[in-house]
């Protein structure tokens, strides 16, 4: 029938697009349909998914955020199954990875200025420069007065450790004066140890003086000047 030989003709035609395909080979598409999941893309006769881990580099609740119906755009191939002709591809791979950037940005021990954007029952997240964000446990939310951070507080924050796996950075506001504190009383006890070496030093050099002194005065009084 007709129709079977538009079907054979169809897959012909898919088996010869899907033989062309290459890993990391990018394409012109159309999203034909959007789901919880992700986007199905028409690369012109066959299709392949966008999953919504691929979508972004940031978190994405729904791809509708990202992308419309019948919207024209380059994709990736990430992967590719000729027999069960699925297509995987990617639309974030086109960009860098702005975690990159992080890693320079934040690096590891720098002090960075960040607002508690909201509460959480573990901690804090914090916004930081422009989209950045960071988050901060509740033991790290506590001020030098002893009370804890509230929502729509600026404070300093010590960046002390990046999680790359579920990029987050993490942060600490006690650790900005805690450091500073116990490096202070460590100077201090070094201040006094060095006052305390000086004084002990004064005390040995007077005492050697004055008997140099007083065997002076007794060898003018035996020589009887």
């Amino acid at each position: 029938s007709h129709n079977a030989l538009i079907e054979a003709e169809l897959e012909a035609q898919k088996q010869e697009i899907i033989s062309k395909l290459e890993k990391g080979q990018v394409l012109e598409g159309t999203v034909k349909n959007i789901t919880s999941y992700g986007v199905f893309i028409d690369l012109g006769g066959v299709d392949g998914l966008i999953h919504i881990t691929d979508l972004s580099w940031g978190r994405v609740n729904d791809p509708h955020e990202i992308v419309q119906l019948d919207q024209k755009l380059n994709v990736v191939i990430l992967d590719f199954d000729e027999e069960k002709k699925r297509i995987a591809l990617g639309l974030k791979q086109l960009t860098p990875n702005p975690w990159d950037a992080i890693e320079e940005k934040y690096p590891v021990g720098s002090v960075v200025e960040g607002t508690v954007a909201s509460l959480t029952d573990k901690g804090a997240n914090i916004k930081l420069e422009g989209d950045d964000e960071g988050f901060a446990f509740s033991r790290d939310l506590i001020k030098e007065d002893g009370k804890q951070a509230i929502v729509g507080e600026t404070l300093p924050f010590k960046v002390i450790e990046l999680r790359r796996s579920t990029r987050r950075i993490l942060l600490s506001h006690v650790r900005t004066y805690a450091e500073a504190k116990a490096e202070k009383v460590a100077v201090e006890a070094d201040n006094t140890k060095k006052a305390v070496k000086k004084i002990n030093s004064n005390l040995e050099k007077t005492t050697l003086g004055d008997i140099s002194e007083l065997a002076a005065l007794k060898d003018k009084l035996e020589k009887g000047e």
